[in-house]
């Protein structure tokens, strides 16, 4: 990603939220190193907005937890924290479990069919090989999936739990060799549920957060 693609087109969103939006997409496909130094004035050239709108949008990315303060430096990605980490893969496996065994055991043909349909859009965004739109699209099967089993509060739970590791999530969805286990794992979760298998559909979703909460350690670990 070249400075010049940072910057943002005018149109109905106000300037802040679309500073928002390429910022945090620069931070989690990697235009933006964790630890890197996050200086207004250049941000403000290759997005195109003042420095009030660069100071809001850092204060909300920090906010999020990808960005965070340094003492006597200023604002820089955030390095992801293994003890948090794994306490939010651990909430996330015990809710997308629960979300999944639900769906399994009420959704109706409908919803199965939306699920169905979300799953394909999965698949195309991992064939594109781009960590953002994997993300984008896994996080709309999810927000299906949670829609369906009828657990609103969770999903809104687990929302806020990925904001927290949208940059770790990138980075596991970037790493080798992981394509393929992924698909496979998404495949059986919506297997179980449209074969009204609750046990295996909840196993199954388990399975799959833990594999990526397995790739985070290690990610971090080398890190």
């Amino acid at each position: 990603m070249s400075g010049d693609t940072l910057r943002i087109d005018r149109s109905a969103k106000t300037l802040r939220t679309l500073a928002l939006e390429r910022m945090r997409e620069a931070i989690m496909d990697f235009h933006f190193q964790p630890g890197e130094r996050l200086v207004e004035r250049p941000l403000c050239d290759q997005l195109g907005v003042s420095r009030s709108v660069v100071r809001e949008v850092l204060r909300q990315l920090e906010a999020e937890g990808l960005v965070q303060m340094v003492p006597g430096h200023g604002p820089a990605v955030a390095k992801p924290d293994l003890g948090r980490t794994d306490e939010i893969y651990e909430l996330r496996a015990l809710l997308e479990g629960i979300a999944a065994r639900a769906c399994a055991l009420t959704a109706t043909d409908a919803q199965i069919a939306s699920l169905d349909a979300a799953l394909t859009n999965l698949l195309d965004a991992w064939a594109s090989r781009a960590p953002v739109e994997v993300m984008r699209a896994t996080t709309k099967f999810y927000e299906t999936l949670f829609e369906a089993a009828d657990k609103r509060i969770a999903w809104e739970i687990v929302t806020g739990l990925n904001v927290r590791i949208n940059q770790l999530r990138s980075m596991t969805i970037a790493s080798e060799n992981r394509r393929e286990p992924a698909i496979a794992e998404m495949t059986e979760i919506m297997d179980a549920i449209r074969s009204r298998k609750p046990d295996e559909a909840e196993a199954a979703a388990r399975r799959h957060v833990e594999s990526a909460w397995q790739i985070a350690r290690n990610t971090l670990r080398l890190g």
